[in-house]
C-alpha cells in the first residue's frame, strides 16, 4: 500500500492486469485517468469517435486475443452512448471492463443537477454487466477494478463496469495494488467426467457441439483432439466458429440448424456440448430435438438444463473439461466409419447449397476473400445480407478468435470490432459490412486512420436494408417503407478521412481491389455495388428497391 492519486490507481491496477491498450474518450469526469496512463507509459490509449464504438473495440479486442478488454468513458453521456456495446458484450460472453467516471462525490446522490449528473447509472450499467459498483473511497478503488476483473475473467465472462467520482480520481489516499496471479477457472466435478467419459467410451454415433465458450477457455486443441479419438462430427454455433478449423475433415460446419442434419442429429445416441447455451438461431428456435444421450460442459451452471436436459451437466471450464475426458477414455473405439460419412455426405450437399443459394458472384467473392486473406486473418461480420446467407455460414473460419460477429444481431457493431480485433491481435482483419449499418458507426474510419488499422472494409451497398426489404416484400402485400436510404459515396467518405477509397463493380474488380488491399498498410475501404452482382436467393427475392 502506497499513497498515489486515484487515477494513479486505476492506471497501477491495469497494469497489474496485464492491460496494454483501452479505448475511450477523453473528458473531465475521466482525464487524471487518461494522465496517469500519459506518465506511467506501458498503456496505449485509442481514442474513439464514440463511447459505443470505444465498447465496441474493447470487445473485439477481447475476442480476438482472449484479453482483458478494457474501455474508458465519461459518466452521464458517455456512460449512456456505452449501453450498446456493453449490451452485445454480455450477449457474447466477452471479456470487456468498462471504467467510468462520475460525478463529484460531494454532489453524488444530491439531485441538483450538476454536470452531466446521472443518478441511476449504477443501476443502469447492472443491466447489461455481471458486476458494476460504484467507489465510494479512494482507498478502494484498486479493489474495486480487481473485483470487476475477477469477475469478467474467471468462469462465463461477462462485462463489468466501476464508476469512480472524479475527485477521488484527483484525491491522494493510502492504496493497496493488488497482485494479479492468473485466473483460477471452475474445475468440472471428477465425478461427472468419469460419467461422460464411460458414455463416449460406448457410444457408436457420437457428436459434438462446440459453442463460443471453447474458444473463450483456449480449448480447441483440445476438442480436435477429443474428435479425433472419437471420430466424431463437430458442429459449432456461429459463436463457436474456429474451435474447429473448418477445413478438418470432421467439421461439419455452424450448421445443426439445417434440417438435412436433423437425421444425424437424432441418430446420435451421444451429443457432447461444450461451451454452448444452444441459442435460438442454432436450435430453430429449440424446436430441434436432441434424441440421444445429451452430455452438457459448461462454466457457467445457470445455463445447464435451461434449453435441454443433460443426462450428464458438468459445470466446470472447457479445457479442464475436455482434457479430463479425453484423458479418460482409454482407447475408445470411436464413430462408426458409415455414420462419420453420411455426416460429411450432408456437410457437402448443405455447402453446395449454400453456394447455389448465393450464387456466383457472391461465391467468388467468398472465395477471393479466403484465397487472399492469411489463414490466421480476422473475419469481423456485421449484421447484414451478406453476413447472414455466407459470412457466418460459409466463409472457412481456419483459426480460433478469427471470427467475429455481433450475437445480439445489432447491425452496426463490425467497424469497431474489427479495430478493437486489429490492434489487439497484430492482424490483418477484413470486415463485411452493410451500407445501413456501416452509418452506424462511420465515424470510426478516423480512429482506423488515426492508428493505421490493418482493416480491409467490405461494404456491401444496396442502398438500404436489405434484410427489411426481403421481410416486408413477404409479410406487407409487398409494401415498403423505412428501407431504402440516401446513402454517401463511402469511397470518397474513406478518402476524405485519409485512408484509400475504392468503389467496386463486379467480382473481378473486387477480387483484384480486395488483393491490394491485403497488402495495403492500414485500413483500405471497398465500396461494392450490390445491384451490378447476382442477388442472393437465401432470404427470398425482394421486391424491387424504389426508384429513385
Amino acid at each position: 500500500m502506497r499513497e498515489m492519486t486515484g487515477g494513479d490507481a486505476v492506471y497501477e491496477t491495469l497494469r497489474a492486469l496485464g492491460v496494454e491498450h483501452v479505448f475511450g474518450i477523453v473528458s473531465v469526469h475521466n482525464i487524471p485517468i487518461y494522465d496517469a496512463i500519459l506518465r506511467g507509459g506501458g498503456i496505449t490509449p485509442i481514442g474513439v469517435r464514440h463511447e459505443q464504438g470505444a465498447l465496441h473495440a474493447a470487445d473485439g479486442y477481447a475476442r480476438a486475443t482472449g484479453k482483458l478488454g478494457v474501455a474508458i468513458t465519461s459518466t452521464g453521456p458517455g456512460a449512456t452512448n456505452s449501453m450498446t456495446g456493453l449490451f452485445e458484450a454480455s450477449f457474447a460472453s466477452s471479456r470487456v471492463l468498462m471504467i467510468t467516471g462520475q460525478i463529484d462525490s460531494t454532489y453524488y446522490g444530491k439531485g441538483r443537477g450538476f454536470l452531466h449528473e446521472a443518478e441511476n447509472q449504477l443501476p443502469m450499467l447492472r443491466t447489461v454487466t455481471g458486476h458494476a459498483e460504484s467507489v465510494r473511497r479512494p482507498e478502494e478503488i484498486g479493489a474495486a477494478i480487481f473485483r470487476a476483473a475477477t469477475s469478467v475473467m474467471t468462469g462465463r465472462p461477462r462485462p463489468a463496469a466501476v464508476e469512480i467520482p472524479v475527485d477521488f480520481q484527483y484525491a491522494r489516499a493510502e492504496i493497496d495494488v493488488p497482485a494479479v496471479e492468473g485466473w483460477p477457472q471452475p474445475r468440472p466435478p471428477r465425478a461427472a467426467l468419469e460419467q461422460a467419459a464411460t458414455l463416449l467410451r460406448k457410444a457408436k454415433r457420437p457428436i459434438i457441439w462446440a459453442g463460443g465458450g471453447v474458444v473463450t477457455a483456449d480449448a480447441s486443441a483440445s476438442l480436435v483432439k477429443l474428435a479425433e479419438a472419437l471420430n466424431a462430427p463437430v458442429f459449432t454455433s456461429v459463436n463457436g466458429r474456429g474451435a474447429i478449423p473448418e477445413d478438418h475433415p470432421l467439421s461439419m460446419g455452424p450448421h445443426p440448424q439445417q434440417p438435412q442434419f436433423t437425421p444425424v442429429i437424432d441418430e446420435a445416441d451421444v451429443v457432447l456440448a461444450v461451451g454452448t447455451r444452444f441459442q435460438g438461431g442454432a436450435t430453430r428456435n429449440w424446436t430441434l430435438k436432441i434424441p440421444g444421450k445429451l452430455i452438457h460442459l459448461d462454466a457457467d451452471p445457470g445455463v445447464l438444463g435451461r434449453s435441454y436436459t443433460p443426462d450428464v451437466a458438468i459445470a466446470g471450464d472447457a479445457r479442464l473439461g475436455l482434457a479430463a475426458i479425453l484423458q479418460s477414455l482409454n482407447g475408445a473405439p470411436g464413430a462408426d466409419p458409415a455414420f462419420l460419412e453420411r455426416a460429411q455426405s450432408i456437410r457437402d450437399e448443405v455447402r453446395a447449397q449454400i453456394r447455389d443459394d448465393i450464387g456466383a458472384d457472391y461465391t467468388a467473392i467468398m472465395d477471393s476473400m479466403r484465397e487472399l486473406l492469411p489463414r490466421d486473418a480476422n473475419i469481423v461480420r456485421d449484421a447484414t445480407v451478406p453476413a447472414y446467407l455466407w459470412g457466418n455460414r460459409a466463409i472457412p473460419i481456419l483459426e480460433p478468435r478469427t471470427s467475429i460477429h455481433p450475437t445480439s444481431a445489432a447491425i452496426g457493431p463490425a467497424l469497431p470490432l474489427a479495430i478493437g480485433a486489429a490492434i489487439g491481435s497484430g492482424k490483418k482483419t477484413a470486415i463485411i459490412q452493410g451500407d445501413g449499418g456501416f452509418m452506424l458507426n462511420i465515424g470510426e474510419l478516423a480512429t482506423a486512420v488515426q492508428y493505421n488499422v490493418p482493416i480491409i472494409i467490405c461494404v456491401f451497398n444496396d442502398r438500404g436494408y436489405g434484410v427489411l426489404r426481403a421481410i416486408e416484400g413477404r409479410t406487407f402485400e409487398g409494401r415498403q417503407f423505412g428501407v431504402e436510404l440516401a446513402t454517401p459515396d463511402f469511397a470518397m467518405v474513406a478518402r476524405g478521412m485519409g485512408m484509400p477509397g475504392e468503389t467496386v463493380s463486379g467480382v473481378k474488380a473486387f477480387h483484384d481491389a480486395f488483393a491490394s488491399a491485403v497488402v495495403a498498410d492500414g485500413p483500405v475501404l471497398l465500396d461494392i455495388d450490390m445491384d451490378v452482382l447476382t442477388p442472393m436467393a437465401g432470404l427470398g427475392t425482394p421486391p424491387p428497391k424504389a426508384k429513385s
